[in-house]
């Protein structure tokens, strides 16, 4: 007989990687590496961004902001991980910490969406509004679209919690996943039919591929006004300025996308958990090295830190 499904369980199961025993341990070495070089590379960002005047102007105030997103987001998930990785047998999460950790897993994501579309309009105004520039991204403006974010992030989480958390669950519920991401905990509740799909297509376009849409639009533009430049010099220089912030979208979309609208009949197990290692844990570390590299203001900035901080002998 079947298992009665019931609205109330007082736990789930999350099965992690202890079917991959034999890799827990490089496991356990590699994320920890990664999450300690994630909080040093965004903490560094924020004091940069902080403290270097030229740092002090819109872009740089959404990649301050992006940075605090990715330490909380990172700290959300990788905490948990590092200790399941500890155990060879699956580890029970609570009802509420399952709820807690897919509320904030959704504000901080979804804030992240909002984040660099507000980047990229900030490179559009740049380039193809320069003479009304400090109207359109004043400094009331930028803390508006920061503020707009995080609603945007608390009311979809607040939705999403709210629906799916109140969906009859097994009596003895297993996520086979390391975190309480939203495609699993849908599909356990709902009991793999097909409303659990229905559902995350339908978040994906609104919440993911709305703001990528936004994202083309602003770059296409730009694109327009960078070939109308005469001076092969100014192009190289604004598409300079754009190159950082269009690789790390290519990366935060990308995975996200690969993610929730890859067909489940294509997936696996293991497979979504890679994806999932990858964009929960591998690019919030690659995010401020991108900027860090590949952006001159912000390398000089650090140049100078550096040099204000190590005297010279």
């Amino acid at each position: 007989m079947a298992e009665e499904n019931n609205t109330t369980v007082p736990e789930f199961i999350l099965l992690g990687f202890s079917d991959l025993r034999a890799l827990q341990g490089p496991l356990f070495g590699v994320v920890l590496l990664v999450y300690l070089v994630t909080l040093l590379g965004n903490n560094l960002i924020i004091l940069l961004t902080q403290a270097s005047p030229v740092l002090h102007s819109p872009m740089y105030f959404f990649l301050r902001h992006l940075s605090i997103v990715e330490i909380l987001y990172t700290s959300d998930i990788v905490p948990r991980i590092l200790a399941d990785l500890t155990s060879p047998l699956p580890r029970a999460i609570s009802f509420q910490g399952c709820v807690a950790q897919m509320y904030i897993f959704i504000v901080l994501g979804i804030s992240e969406c909002c984040l660099l579309t507000a980047m990229a309009y900030d490179r559009y105004a740049a380039i193809c509004r320069p003479l009304h520039y400090s109207i359109l991204m004043s400094r009331r403006a930028c803390k508006a679209m920061v503020g707009t974010s995080w609603l945007m992030g608390i009311i979809t989480a607040t939705t999403h919690c709210s629906l799916i958390f109140t969906l009859p669950f097994p009596s003895h519920p297993v996520i086979p996943h390391f975190l309480c991401d939203i495609l699993p905990v849908l599909r356990l509740a709902s009991d793999g039919k097909h409303r659990s799909e229905i559902s995350v297509m339908t978040a994906t376009v609104v919440f993911i591929m709305v703001p990528f849409s936004l994202i083309v639009t602003s770059y296409v533009r730009i694109l327009g006004a960078i070939l109308a430049m005469a001076s092969t010099q100014s192009r190289r220089k604004v598409f300079s300025t754009c190159s950082s912030h269009l690789l790390v979208v290519s990366l935060f979309f990308g995975t996200a996308s690969i993610t929730y609208i890859r067909p489940r009949a294509g997936s696996s197990v293991t497979t979504d958990r890679i994806l999932s290692l990858f964009y929960t844990v591998v690019t919030p570390m690659l995010n401020p090295i991108i900027y860090t590299l590949r952006n001159k203001e912000v390398t000089g900035a650090l140049r100078h830190m550096m040099k204000r901080r190590v005297p010279s002998p």
